[in-house]
């Protein structure tokens, strides 16, 4: 049951993101544009082969349905938006009918949270937590000014987390297999689920013969919502085209804008290295015809001009690698169900450090769920991290939106949630500033001057206008990476 706290806060919500509308959308606007047209313009068998559009489906089915029931609502508000040959089509009414199913479509994450607040008792902390995630700049800038759908797709996982919390593990199995028929980077978090659903669920000192029928349940539960997602789509044949369209690896190691975790150091390095070979050759030796193809701009293979090029398998193994910490909660002598939560954030955290073609705006995949930690009373270790870590974290995603016209608004937005995080979220009676070291908090305070260099004065570096990407992009990193430390640190300590 909502109260006047919740209804103020979705009327606080909707009210800032009404005021976002004039802002510039991404090319993800037009891409949201072209999948309504494909869903609503062609039979289902024609979905994944439909090409000409650059902007491609190449989500999963659930999500392709998602569209396709919209695309109706699209189809009788204005024709035109899912006229498959009307390409870039952005009228006022295409984007007013976009904007609104953003909107709508995050009441998930909202009463997701409402319910996790409830699962965690309740208190003023929970419901100050949940609201910073539900107001984060992330989901302001990614969602409702640069155009996804990430608010929709994380309830769906706040559902899933806090259906464990709740001990209803069979709930939160098929939810998370729904999530992942809906966008299959969740798979970055799959193993914790798998190892947590095997411990906890099936094998949880029960007899032989009660844990195999457990498994069997859970087995049939999650393959019956994969058999209805990827079922009709085996059964016509097209289960290359599909997992083509899902796992394109020709794209790059890095994206255009670096994600800020390990490969953006590494590149960042590799930059370095030939910059020493231009003016010392003797020294370093480089291959200069590669010296453009990590700060081009363009999708594309990353090759490195001094360290050796990182094929896929490498990113892979490096991430598996990463992610032991998150297995070693889970095998604890106590699996209880915040060990899930933990795990997630540490499989996650792991995935956005090491992973193929990571995209900066996956930060919130980690955020998310920390922020369930967060409300349930965290310690002062898990506290430091979080305020490193988003605020590093949602800086990072201020590139996307490069307009003169946003600069005040993203401005705006990132220092007031930063500001209320420190001074509302608490840990044994300090505050999030309070529980900062001081190096801590001279990184923390460091991204001012970025901002400057960055934002403020990039005609400073010339022709070079890559140079304050890639500031943004080694900077934050070194926070992301220190928060995920910090948190395996945290959770493999924590007696609790």
């Amino acid at each position: 049951m909502l109260d006047a706290n919740d209804i103020a806060l979705v009327g606080i919500g909707v009210g800032v993101k009404l005021l976002l509308w004039p802002a510039y959308h991404s090319t993800d606007f037009e891409v949201h544009r072209n999948w309504l047209a494909i869903t609503a313009s062609l039979p289902v068998s024609r979905w994944y082969y439909e090409s000409r559009s650059l902007w491609t489906l190449d989500y999963p089915p659930f999500f392709a349905w998602f569209e396709w029931m919209l695309s109706h609502a699209a189809r009788l508000l204005d024709p035109r938006i899912v006229d498959l040959d009307n390409l870039d089509y952005a009228a006022a009414s295409c984007v007013v009918f976009q904007r609104l199913t953003v909107i709508a479509s995050e009441l998930v994450l909202f009463l997701a949270l409402c319910r996790a607040v409830r699962a965690t008792g309740s208190s003023t902390q929970a419901r100050v937590a949940a609201a910073l995630v539900f107001l984060s700049p992330g989901f302001l800038l990614v969602d409702h000014v640069h155009f996804q759908y990430n608010g929709f797709l994380l309830g769906i996982l706040v559902y899933s987390l806090t259906f464990a919390l709740e001990g209803r593990d069979l709930l939160a199995a098929v939810s998370f297999a729904v999530l992942l028929c809906f966008k299959h980077i969740f798979m970055y978090i799959a193993p914790a689920y798998f190892v947590y659903l095997l411990r906890h669920h099936c094998f949880a000192g029960s007899k032989i013969d009660v844990s195999a029928l457990r498994l069997a349940q859970l087995g049939l539960a999650v393959g019956v919502v994969f058999a209805i997602a990827f079922g009709p789509f085996v059964a016509m044949g097209q289960t290359h085209q599909l997992l083509a369209r899902l796992f394109p690896f020709k794209r790059g190691l890095c994206h255009a804008f670096w994600a800020p975790n390990f490969w953006a150091l590494y590149t960042f390095t590799d930059r370095l290295l030939s910059l020493i070979a231009r003016i010392a050759p003797q020294l370093v030796t480089a291959n200069i015809s590669q010296l453009g193809s990590s700060t081009r701009g363009r999708v594309g293979d990353t090759r490195f001009a001094v360290l050796p090029d990182i094929p896929p398998i490498a990113t892979f193994v490096a991430t598996f690698a990463a992610q032991t910490p998150a297995f070693a909660v889970l095998m604890r002598r106590t699996c209880r169900p915040t060990r899930l939560v933990q795990a997630t954030v540490l499989c996650a955290h792991a995935s956005f450090m090491f992973g193929w073609h990571v995209h900066e705006k996956a930060i919130m995949l980690i955020l998310v769920p920390l922020g369930l930690l967060v409300a349930a009373a965290p310690s002062q270790r898990v506290l430091r991290a979080h305020a490193v870590l988003s605020i590093a974290g949602f800086y990072s995603l201020l590139p996307l939106l490069f307009g003169a016209q946003e600069l005040p608004i993203k401005a705006a937005i990132l220092l007031i949630w930063s500001l209320c995080s420190l001074a509302l979220l608490h840990a044994n009676g300090h505050s999030a500033w309070e529980c900062l070291t001081r190096v801590e908090r001279l990184y923390v305070l460091g991204h001012f001057p970025l901002f400057a260099l960055s934002e403020l004065v990039p005609g400073l570096f010339g022709h070079m206008q890559f140079v304050p990407l890639a500031l943004v992009s080694v900077y934050t990193a070194l926070g992301v990476g220190y928060s995920w430390f910090c948190l395996a640190a945290a959770f493999l300590t924590d007696r609790s």
